[in-house]
């Protein structure tokens, strides 16, 4: 313990330029993704050929919507933002970290899991951006109010035909037969396509469902894999109450239908509380609400609305994962810096981001060496992530050595 604490409060946690960059480096590269799917709204669409009597184009233009998109960037973007340090600031790193733990070494893990929140956030709304709008112009699928926008030149449709057959009045046109003069409200109808309203709800508040899911340890039971042995002991055994508080076990025969007895195998796990369950879905509500209000102020067909939720999901899990560690496996902890000779990338063989040198400058690697106090502890030595018992010490990936 006493070596662990003086690992803990020496100048190793001083870290690498070079790492630190690698990260500002990511978030430019996230940060500019939202800028372009962002900038793409307002590129003009593909205008895919209408027909003037299809009725599925026919409804009306609804001016005032029920969520708009600043009601929905609150929503989906300032809310989670608020969310994500406010629970890591009050429940990281947690209690099961020793008590003479250096105040630098907590401040720096509640740090790092707030950036990490904020990253996958904003990984999640950049590619539910570029994906959303790109897929939006690519595809110029007209909106349910289609025809409400357009103001169609009734009088001379078969100037704008561009069907190759005739069946009755059924005419394919083109959008050339709109005669509204509003660009942006004419162009807005050819974006129904997927969901934009859909896909971020569904991408950000997936994110913050996991993230809350993980931080408060919300998960359906399991039971651990077990490695295999020869002994007879089996977990489905069943003890007597003696039995049940001893480390060690025998076989004992297994009681009556009346007995009051429980197998083991039933207290290796238990249910959370039904309020967090309750509480981590409330986004996921949120995101279902606001789709619906897309359907009924008739701004995309159902498709649309489905193909962008199922799309948004698959994105928020995909974030979530990039930079959190599995929520049955990790106990609410977001995985590790790279290391800093791995910062920017790694060649053909090596396999992981995560290597012995650790993250501290050389500088600090320089000045331990010379004063004898370097001690080689990596990351796979310190800390005990999702250990036994359900006791999660802090990671020591904090406190990765700088030597070799």
């Amino acid at each position: 313990m006493a070596r662990t604490s003086k690992i803990l409060g020496s100048d190793l946690l001083r870290t690498s330029k070079r790492l630190v960059f690698s990260y500002i480096l990511d978030w430019i590269f996230i940060l500019a993704g939202i800028a372009v799917g962002a900038g793409w709204s307002g590129i003009t669409p593909n205008k895919r050929p209408f027909s003037l009597v299809d009725s599925s184009i026919s409804f009306p233009y609804v001016t005032k919507e029920k969520i708009s998109s600043g009601v929905l960037f609150v929503l989906c973007v300032v809310v989670p933002g608020i969310i994500i340090p406010v629970v890591t600031l009050l429940l990281v790193p947690g209690p099961t970290i020793p008590k003479n733990t250096p105040k630098s070494l907590i401040w720096r893990r509640k740090i790092w899991e707030w950036n990490t929140g904020w990253m996958g956030l904003g990984l999640s709304l950049a590619v539910a951006l570029l994906l959303t709008d790109g897929m939006k112009n690519l595809f110029g699928k007209p909106r349910p109010d289609m025809l409400s926008r357009c103001q169609p030149d009734v009088t001379n449709v078969k100037d704008y035909v561009v069907s190759a057959y005739e069946l009755g009045n059924a005419y394919l046109v083109s959008a050339a037969i709109c005669k509204n003069t509003d660009s942006g409200m004419l162009n807005d109808g050819f974006k129904s396509f997927p969901s934009g309203h859909a896909a971020y709800s569904w991408t950000t508040l997936t994110y913050l469902t996991l993230f809350l899911c993980s931080k408060f340890a919300i998960t359906i039971p399991f039971l651990a894999p077990r490695p295999f042995t020869h002994e007879t002991t089996s977990p489905l055994t069943w003890p007597t109450s003696k039995d049940r508080s001893s480390k060690t076990s025998s076989p004992v025969t297994p009681p009556s239908p009346s007995s009051s007895a429980t197998p083991e195998v039933r207290n290796q796990a238990a249910a959370p509380p039904v309020y967090l369950l309750v509480l981590a879905f409330i986004p996921l509500a949120l995101a279902i609400y606001i789709s619906s209000t897309r359907y009924s102020d008739f701004r995309h067909h159902g498709f649309d609305i489905l193909f962008a939720a199922v799309m948004g999901f698959v994105i928020g899990w995909f974030s979530f994962r990039w930079y959190h560690l599995p929520i049955r496996q990790g106990a609410g902890w977001a995985w590790g810096a790279r290391s800093k000779g791995r910062a920017y990338g790694v060649g053909v063989g090596v396999g992981s981001y995560v290597g012995n040198e650790g993250w501290g400058s050389e500088r600090t690697t320089q000045r331990d060496l010379e004063n004898g106090t370097s001690n080689g502890l990596s990351s796979r030595e310190g800390g005990n992530i999702g250990g036994g018992g359900g006791q999660v010490n802090i990671p020591l990936d904090d406190v990765r050595s700088s030597t070799v």
